[in-house]
C-alpha cells in the first residue's frame, strides 16, 4: 500500500523560515509568531511617531480596566517606550464603577499589572465622585440606559483622576473595530455632528488641560487578542454584565458581519469617517415688531428658532456651573444625568436590600449552587 503524500506546510510569509501559527486578522497574510510580534509592536510604534501623540518626559495615564485591550497597551507602551526611548513616565488609571462580581474581579488584574510592570496604580470610584455606583444606577434606571450612564460618568471620571495625579494625557485602550462601530452607531442614528471627532486619535476640549489619545486607532481587536494569547498576558476576559443591552452591540455585530466578507472593511470605514466633511448649516436672522431690537431671532435650517438677547453664549471649553467641569451647555450631561437619579432615588430604604447589588453579583452566586 501506497502511503499518503505528506502535507507540506508554506513558511511564514515574512521570514519564510520558521512554521506559520495564524492567519493574520488584518491582511490574511500567514505568519509566525516572532514576526507577528515585529509588525504588530512596529504598527502602533509607527501610529504614535506619525501622529507625534507623545514627547519626551510626558507623564501618561494609561486607562487600565483589567481587559484585554487596556492589559495590551500597557505591555506594549511599556516594551516600545524602552526599546524607541520615548522618554515617558506611565502611570496605571483606573475607574471602579461599582459593579459587584466584575469590576471588583477586574480591578485584582489591575493590581497585578501593576506589580508585573512595575507602574504606579490610582482607581478612581464613581461612589466617591458621584455618590452613585453603576449597580445603584442600574436598579434606579434600568439596565437599557446603563452605557448611557457609564459611558459619560467614565469619561469625567478619567479626567478627574488625572488631574488628581496632575497628568495631562490619558491614553486608552480603544481599537479599529471600537472606532469603526463609533461611526456606524453616529450613521445609524444619524448623528452626524459627532462624526468630525468619532475618528479623531488625539482629542482636547479648549480650556481643558487634559487630552485623550487612541495609539490602537488602527489596530484590529483580533489581533490585539492573539498577542495577548501568544505573549501569555494577564487579563480579564469577562464581558460586562451590562454591555448586551447596550445600542453598540447592534453595530458590533454589523460590523463582525462585514468583516467576515471583507477584512478590510475595518480600516475603511474608519478613512471614511475620517473624510466626512460637513456641509455648513445656513441661518438667516429675522426681525419682527414684538422684539425689541436688541433682541434677535435666529432661524436655523431645521426650522428651530433660538434667541440671541446678550445672554452668554455656551461652547467647548466653557464649565459646568453645578460641578466646574467642562461642558458646552451651562449643566454638564453628567449633573444632567445625576439629577434625574436623584429625583428618583427610593425616599426609604428596605433594610439588608439586595436588590442593588446588581446581575453581576446576582449571576456569580447563582453558578456557585449546586443541586
Amino acid at each position: 500500500m501506497s502511503s499518503r503524500p505528506k502535507k507540506v506546510v508554506a513558511p511564514c510569509e515574512l521570514c519564510h523560515a520558521r512554521k506559520p501559527v495564524m492567519k493574520r486578522p488584518k491582511t490574511l497574510q500567514k505568519l509566525c509568531k516572532e514576526c507577528f510580534y515585529h509588525v504588530f509592536e512596529t504598527e502602533i510604534h509607527h501610529t504614535i511617531t506619525s501622529t507625534q501623540l507623545f514627547h519626551r518626559g510626558e507623564r501618561i495615564a494609561i486607562g487600565a480596566s483589567g481587559g484585554k485591550d487596556s492589559t495590551v497597551l500597557a505591555h506594549i507602551l511599556k516594551t516600545l517606550n524602552e526599546r524607541y526611548d520615548y522618554g515617558l513616565e506611565l502611570v496605571l488609571l483606573s475607574i471602579d464603577e461599582g459593579i459587584k462580581g466584575y469590576r471588583d474581579d477586574s480591578l485584582a488584574t489591575v493590581q497585578r499589572n501593576k506589580i508585573q510592570y512595575d507602574m504606579p496604580l490610582e482607581i478612581v470610584s464613581y461612589k466617591d465622585l458621584y455618590t452613585w455606583s453603576m449597580d445603584e444606577i442600574v436598579s434606579c434606571a434600568g439596565i437599557r440606559n446603563s452605557c448611557t450612564y457609564c459611558g459619560v460618568l467614565r469619561r469625567q471620571a478619567l479626567d478627574r483622576g488625572a488631574a488628581k495625579l496632575e497628568i495631562r494625557h490619558v491614553v486608552t485602550g480603544h481599537n479599529a473595530d471600537d472606532m469603526a462601530e463609533t461611526v456606524l452607531m453616529n450613521l445609524l442614528r444619524g448623528d452626524t455632528a459627532r462624526l468630525e471627532k468619532s475618528c479623531a486619535i488625539l482629542t482636547q476640549s479648549s480650556g481643558s488641560p487634559i487630552k485623550r489619545s487612541k495609539p490602537f486607532k488602527y489596530t484590529y481587536e483580533k489581533e490585539i487578542v492573539l498577542y495577548a494569547h501568544y505573549k501569555k498576558l494577564d487579563y480579564f476576559s469577562t464581558e460586562c454584565t451590562y454591555a448586551p443591552e447596550a445600542f453598540r452591540g447592534t453595530a458590533r455585530t454589523l460590523l463582525k458581519s462585514l468583516e467576515a466578507i471583507r477584512p478590510s472593511c475595518i480600516v475603511d470605514i474608519i478613512h471614511s469617517g475620517e473624510h466626512f466633511v460637513l456641509r455648513e448649516k445656513k441661518k438667516r436672522t429675522a426681525q419682527y415688531k414684538n422684539v425689541k431690537k436688541t433682541d434677535e431671532q435666529e432661524i436655523n435650517a431645521d426650522g428651530s428658532v433660538s434667541l440671541s438677547n446678550g445672554k452668554k453664549e455656551f461652547k467647548d471649553g466653557n464649565r459646568c456651573e453645578n460641578c466646574g467641569y467642562l461642558s458646552s451647555n451651562r449643566i454638564c450631561k453628567a449633573c444632567v444625568l445625576l439629577a434625574g437619579l436623584e429625583a428618583s432615588r427610593a425616599k426609604v430604604t428596605i433594610e439588608n436590600d439586595t436588590t442593588a447589588d446588581g446581575a453581576a453579583k446576582l449571576g456569580k452566586e447563582l453558578e456557585q449552587l449546586s443541586f
